[in-house]
């Protein structure tokens, strides 16, 4: 048993430092030597840096100590054990490549013809590190904590809280660093934001099928025998008939939503359908509960 529990925290911590690395390798070789900064802890990291020569790696540790014990209560005893991994994690892997570019085994990127690639390139190296993080259940600390507390309790897209949250701290480092590459960072926080909600929801992708029909209970048997999805049947009632109707609601994968349109089609030519994006789904047949639960 204990061993079988060690493999599976390694299947975790693993694939944690693995983004973590990549989001240090981005901050140092992208970031930094084209004068752009990020969001959250890590932007005001940079900045210090920018105006102090402050190493990335010492204040990144220091920032996050009052938000780790902050978040100790918030995110539960687990999930802060992976976020205080995920910060060590980012600190080690900063102070690596710290010592690697001074050593000179990496050049950096740095360009000043095609800073909007550089943007490009650093989102994506950011938000797949970040993406790779959140989605087995750790954080690298700062607003992080913060991000997942949202998701958790209101159902916000993290990527989308990263994205309002770091335009504020964004806006701050016009203080420091010109207005041309504060827009190119903005395009590096945008790209980000998509590359973590890719990773996060990922093959739980999903859509949500609203189906009125009078056949509703030959559809719902053919779904439950085809896709082995559960099916709900609401009761409801025509508007203009003011006939009771019921109506059909299931979730599938996004590769099944052909199948499911087949489905009702051949039952019901006539039948009103609606479909929309699901950003997430924990229950049977999808993902169970966040890695990060203390459940």
């Amino acid at each position: 048993m204990r061993i079988q529990n060690g493999i599976k925290l390694a299947k975790q911590l693993f694939p944690i430092m693995l983004g973590t690395a990549i989001y240090a390798f981005g901050i140092h070789y992208f970031i930094v030597p084209n004068e752009l900064t990020e969001g959250g802890v890590t932007g005001i990291s940079i900045l210090l840096n920018y105006a102090f020569g402050i190493p990335l790696s010492v204040s990144t540790l220091l920032l996050n100590i009052p938000l780790f014990i902050i978040g100790w209560k918030l995110l539960g005893r687990k999930g802060m054990l992976l976020t205080g991994f995920g910060t060590l994690s980012l600190t080690l892997f900063l102070y690596i490549m710290e010592r690697v570019l001074h050593m000179g085994f990496i050049v950096p990127f740095a360009t000043e013809d095609d800073l909007f690639l550089a943007s490009l390139y650093a989102g994506v190296t950011l938000g797949a590190g970040l993406g790779i993080v959140f989605r087995f259940g750790g954080t690298t600390g700062g607003v992080d904590i913060l991000a997942r507390i949202v998701n958790r309790t209101k159902g916000w897209s993290i990527g989308q809280f990263f994205l309002y949250f770091d335009a504020i701290v964004i806006s701050v480092s016009l203080l420091f660093i010109s207005m041309e590459r504060v827009l190119y960072t903005l395009v590096v926080v945008f790209v980000a934001a998509k590359i973590i909600d890719v990773i996060q929801q990922g093959e739980y992708a999903a859509r949500a099928f609203t189906v009125i029909s009078e056949r509703t209970q030959d559809i719902s048997k053919q779904i439950m025998l085809e896709l082995d999805r559960g099916v709900t049947l609401i009761p409801a009632k025509g508007a203009f008939t003011g006939q009771p109707k019921e109506m059909l609601y299931c979730v599938v994968y996004r590769h099944e939503t052909r199948r499911l349109e087949r489905i009702v089609r051949q039952a019901d030519p006539r039948a009103f359908i609606i479909v929309s994006e699901v950003q997430d789904v924990l229950g049977e047949g999808f993902k169970s509960e966040d890695p990060g639960s203390d459940k």
